[in-house]
C-alpha cells in the first residue's frame, strides 16, 4: 500500500494510537464507521466491506445491532469499543448533521475523542467546513482523488498493526 506525503500524514498518527489502544484495551474494535442512515444499503456497506476486506474489524450498526436492543445504548457500546472513528461524510451525512439525528449524536462524540478519520464520498472539504468546521479541521481521505476501495485500503492499512479482536 502506497500514500502520498499528506496521507500518510494523515493516517500515521492514527496508526500510532491505535496500537497503542490495542495494547491497553484488546477487547476493541479497529474502526467504528459513523454514517447517515440513508447510506446504510449503499455507500456505508460498501465502505464497510472494504474495510472487513482489508483486515480492519469494523462496528457498523446495521451488522452490530441485535434485534430487539437499544439503538442508542449499542451505538454507546460501539463507540466505547473502537479504537478509531471513521466518519462516511457525504450528503446525506452533511443533511443528518444539521437535523441533529443520530450520527450528529456519534459525531460528537468522535470529536471529543480526537481519534475521527472523514472519508468523503460524494462531498468536498469545503461542503463540510460549511456544516461541521470541527470535522473538517480533521485531515481525511476523499474519493474524489481515489476509489473507496482504496481509500478503504488505506485506512484498513493504519489499523493493520492492531492485533486480530
Amino acid at each position: 500500500m502506497s500514500y502520498t506525503t499528506t496521507e500518510w500524514r494523515t493516517v500515521e498518527p492514527f496508526s500510532q494510537k491505535a496500537s497503542e489502544q490495542a495494547q491497553a484495551h484488546p477487547e476493541r474494535r479497529d474502526l467504528f464507521l459513523c454514517h447517515a442512515w440513508d447510506d446504510r444499503e449503499g455507500s456505508a456497506k460498501e465502505l464497510y466491506g472494504h474495510l472487513q476486506s482489508n483486515g480492519a474489524s469494523v462496528w457498523f450498526s446495521e451488522e452490530d445491532l441485535p434485534l430487539g436492543s437499544l439503538m442508542i445504548r449499542e451505538i454507546d457500546k460501539g463507540l466505547r469499543n473502537s479504537r478509531v472513528g471513521i466518519v462516511l461524510v457525504t450528503p446525506a451525512l452533511l443533511k443528518s448533521i444539521e437535523s441533529e439525528g443520530v450520527a450528529e449524536k456519534e459525531l460528537a462524540v468522535l470529536l471529543s475523542t480526537r481519534r475521527v478519520i472523514p472519508v468523503l464520498h460524494g462531498v468536498g472539504f469545503g461542503d463540510l467546513n460549511n456544516v461541521s468546521p470541527l470535522l473538517a479541521s480533521h485531515a481525511g481521505l476523499s474519493t474524489k482523488e481515489s476509489t473507496l476501495s482504496n481509500v478503504a485500503a488505506k485506512v484498513a492499512a493504519a489499523a493493520a498493526a492492531l492485533p486480530a479482536v
